[in-house]
This record gives C-alpha cells, sequence and structure tokens, in this order.
C-alpha cells in the first residue's frame, strides 16, 4: 500500500530527504523540476508552441522558474515567465532560480496587480503560484488573478497541485482555484484528487518520482493508502492439487424479485466466475428457469414470504440485497440473519431496509461488508453536502461497528475497522452501466466463500472488478457488466501469474 501523506508530511519527506540523502534543496527542486518537464513533453511535443509560467515567490514558484530553463534546454523558444509579485517573501530557492532565469535569454515579466496580466497570450500555462498547503479559499488579488487565467481559456498544466486547491481536507463548495487540465504532482498523489470534487480543479493528474526518501514516506502514519496490484499479488491464493469444490467454500447470494432478477443472475453469475467452490442463489420461484438457463452451475434456494435460512453458518460467505426489494419480508429475513449472529455482504435494498431500521444497523456482526453508493450511505448515515464528511463518517461507522465499508465511487474507499483507509485506483467511466454493483457484491462474496478475510475480500474484490473493467475498456466505449463478470477469472490467472 502506498502511504498518502498530508501537505506537512510531504513538506517532512522533503527535508528529511535532504538531510538524509544528502541533497541540497535547491538539487531536489531541480529533479523535481526534470521530471515535470519529461512528462509535460510527452505531452507536449510541439516546440514551436508559447508556453506562459506563472511563478509565485515560494518554493512551488521556484519549481516554475526551473521548468522554464529547462523547457527552453529541449528546444522551446517561446517560453515566457510572470512573476507574481504580490508578496515581499520569497523562498531562498525561489531567489537561486530567478537569478539562473536571469542569465538566460527567457522573456520575464513583473506582475504587481491582476491587470498587468493583460497581455499574457500563449498557447498553454504552467501554474507555479502558490503550491500546497493552503486550508482556506483565495481571496484579494490571488482569487482575481486565478480568475483571470481560467478566463482565457487556455489548457493548464499545474505544478504538483492547483493554485487554490486544498491538498486534503473538506473540499469549498464554490472551488475559485486554478482549473487545471492536467496536474504533475511530485511523489505522491494529493488525497483530495480522489475525492469527486477535485474534478472541478484538474481534469486528470500524473505522477513523477523526484527519489524522495521511500522508507520515510512509508512510515508515516496516515489515515489513507493507496492500493498497488503488488498488495493484490500478494493476497491471491494459488489452486493446490487435490483440492475440491468443497475448499472454495459456499457462497448464498440472497437476490433478486419478480422484476429484477437480472440483479441476482449478475451477482451469482460473478460470485461463480471468482472461484467459490459452490454458489447457491436464493432467488423468487419465478427465476429459476430463468437461474437454470443461464447459471446452470448455481442452485437454487426458492424464496417466498416464510423463507428463513436454515443453519446459515453452513455458507462461508452470505451476499444478500441486489434487486431484493423491501418488501416486509426481506426486512425480516435481514434481520433473521443479522440475529443468527451472521457477517453478511449487504448490498443495495438490504441497505435500503438497513436505512429504515437503524436499529438493525447497531447489531451488525463484526467483519460484515457494507457496499454503498453515496444515496445508500447517505440515507444509513445521514445527509452530506461533501465527500470528504462522508469518508470521515465512514470511517467513524466501519470503527464502531467493526464493520468494513465500501463507499463506492470513480475511486472508492474501503474503510476498515481499524479506522484506515484504503482508496481503490482501478475502474473508468465506461462502467457507468446499471448491474455493476451487483457483480461486486458477487466477487467479495466469492472471496469471502474462499476464507479470505473481510477487508482482503473487499480490497481484492474492488481491484479486481476494477481491472477487469480496465481491460475492457481499451476496446469498448461501454462496459457491460456480464462482461466484467467473465473477465474476474482471467485477472485473476493474470495477477497470480506474476
Amino acid at each position: 500500500m502506498q502511504t498518502l501523506l498530508t501537505s506537512a508530511q510531504m513538506r517532512s519527506a522533503d527535508q528529511f530527504t535532504i538531510a538524509n540523502k544528502p541533497i541540497a534543496s535547491i538539487d531536489l527542486m531541480e529533479k523535481a523540476a526534470r521530471a515535470f518537464v519529461q512528462t509535460f513533453l510527452r505531452d507536449e511535443f510541439d516546440t514551436n508552441k508559447s508556453v506562459a509560467i506563472c511563478c509565485g515567490k515560494g518554493n512551488n514558484g521556484g519549481d516554475g522558474l526551473a521548468i522554464a530553463h529547462l523547457l527552453i534546454a529541449n528546444g522551446y523558444e517561446n517560453i515566457k515567465v510572470y512573476i507574481i509579485n504580490f508578496s515581499k517573501k520569497q523562498s531562498d530557492d525561489f531567489a537561486i532560480n530567478l537569478q539562473r532565469i536571469e542569465e538566460t535569454r527567457c522573456k520575464k515579466t513583473i506582475i504587481n496587480q491582476v491587470s498587468d496580466l493583460k497581455n499574457l497570450k500563449a498557447d498553454l500555462i504552467i501554474d507555479a503560484i502558490l503550491g500546497s498547503g493552503l486550508n482556506k479559499p483565495l481571496s484579494g488579488e490571488y482569487e482575481q488573478l486565478v480568475q483571470a487565467i481560467n478566463k482565457l481559456n487556455k489548457k493548464v498544466y499545474a505544478v504538483d497541485v492547483p493554485t487554490g486547491f486544498f491538498a486534503e481536507g473538506k473540499l469549498p463548495k464554490d472551488y475559485n482555484g486554478i482549473k487545471a487540465y492536467k496536474t504533475i504532482c511530485f511523489q505522491r498523489p494529493k488525497i483530495n484528487f480522489f475525492f469527486p470534487e477535485s474534478a472541478m480543479a484538474t481534469e486528470k493528474y500524473e505522477v513523477v518520482d523526484i527519489d524522495l526518501d521511500e522508507t520515510f514516506i512509508q512510515k508515516q502514519e496516515a489515515d489513507f493508502y493507496l492500493v498497488e496490484e503488488s498488495d493484490i499479488e500478494k493476497m491471491l491464493k494459488p489452486r493446490k492439487l487435490f483440492s475440491h469444490k468443497g475448499t472454495y467454500g459456499h457462497a448464498l447470494i440472497i437476490a433478486g424479485n419478480t422484476n429484477t432478477m437480472g440483479a441476482a443472475l449478475l451477482s451469482s453469475m460473478a460470485c461463480l466466475h471468482t472461484g467459490a467452490g459452490l454458489t447457491t442463489a436464493c432467488i423468487p420461484q419465478s427465476g429459476l428457469i430463468a437461474l437454470n438457463t443461464t447459471l446452470p452451475e448455481v442452485m437454487a434456494l426458492p424464496r417466498d414470504e416464510y423463507t428463513r435460512i436454515e443453519n446459515p453458518k453452513k455458507y462461508q460467505a452470505i451476499a444478500i440485497g441486489p434487486g431484493l426489494g423491501a418488501e416486509a419480508e426481506n426486512e425480516k429475513l435481514l434481520e433473521s440473519l443479522i440475529m443468527a449472529n451472521q457477517a453478511m455482504i449487504i448490498d443495495a435494498d438490504a441497505l435500503n431496509i438497513l436505512g429504515e431500521r437503524p436499529d438493525l444497523i447497531d447489531k451488525l456482526v463484526a467483519n460484515s461488508i457494507l457496499t454503498p453508493h453515496m444515496k445508500e450511505f447517505d440515507r444509513l448515515f445521514g445527509e452530506h453536502d461533501n465527500w470528504w464528511d462522508r469518508v470521515q463518517t465512514a470511517i467513524k461507522q466501519a470503527r464502531k461497528q467493526k464493520i468494513v465499508i465500501v463507499l463506492k465511487n470513480q475511486y472508492t474507499f474501503i474503510c476498515l475497522p481499524t479506522g484506515k483507509v484504503l482508496i481503490n485506483p482501478t475502474g473508468n467511466p465506461a462502467m457507468a452501466q446499471g448491474g455493476m454493483g451487483d457483480i461486486l457484491t458477487g466477487i467479495i462474496a466469492g472471496f469471502v466463500a474462499q476464507q479470505h478475510a473481510a477487508a482482503d475480500a473487499a480490497i481484492l474484490a474492488c481491484y479486481i472488478h476494477g481491472k477487469a473493467g480496465d481491460h475492457l475498456a481499451h476496446e469498448n466505449f461501454v462496459v457491460t457488466a456480464s462482461q466484467v463478470a467473465t473477465r474476474v477469472p482471467k485477472e485473476i490467472k493474470a495477477l497470480i501469474s506474476n
């Protein structure tokens, strides 16, 4: 897992690297600038384009000056630096790089007030004005300056973080910072890049290595961690000789209703393809033909208003909710399983039932896994008007109830009973189709059935679910849920082979 650091922790990592590498701070700045330029040149290889680099007088501005020098060395002829002179203070490394830039042919303009920017004409803009560490919205001259830059409607590359963007913490509703096309950030992504509100500040981001001390970074106490493929490879268990269907567990999928059998079929399909030894679908009698026709490998447990799950402990995994319906009999069924001290994967309509029965939330069995999307989460735990607060609530509830909360989004937040949050990086907009949540529930159930711990099952499922979608999206504009399900065993095989 990659440890994700706050702005203050990243500054500590800079200082530790400078002191212990050892390396002078100006040389570390040069490394950062080189890494930025290498990535920038891959995107913008036309050296005939004009580039305006807006530099504040701190270290972010120092980065910008070093970038200007390197772009000239790489063949860019039309580079102009704009020094934002709104503060008397300047960092030592900014001063050194300013002296270096004055010894080149690079054009330089001092911006003492926003109106001085009116002659800025460039194909591309590089934002190196303020950098990270802000904890309040821009105001005064900086706000006016950023508004003026945004109105130019040019492609903007931000250095490490867009000016005005909070690297961590609650993001304001009315973002008034730089609107970047791409942010090239150093060593680690900013925590807030994984929150939906970040789309207001940057369309995309890329992380570049600047050789900070990784041992120091990984040892830092953190709340957020980024899942890596190497983590998944370590968690997966290859199949062994002499194993059999009983080795890989029995999963029960309680799902589907008269008009929503597709959800049950998709969840069962995903569980089957993830490798559960046995999969049973608890479905309405009306869905038996569809199940037997589509998934002959899956057993059926017909469900009616009097259904009780006899001996639930015989199942290594129970998932409940996809397409279930919120009828009274399903509420009773869910309650009976909770009162039987059964840990479950709870999704969709089962979550909506919990939203109406907060008393049941407090009775959830440790290591249960909840998989809500935003609206389902807010029905459970109250309305939220921003994602930072929503995730903080998820952290609190996961710790309080000793459960795993899989809060689904572009980057899914896997909130553990320890209070840690693991961020899943896989998945893409092509997967924005009905049934994807049903597939994820089935994959989680498949891993739980195979004796993976709840946290590991959630991590594996989210990563592989998204990875399958990523591969499919290479050749497809949209990706269907059933395509993802059938892709899952290929992804698992590839990861185990690695």
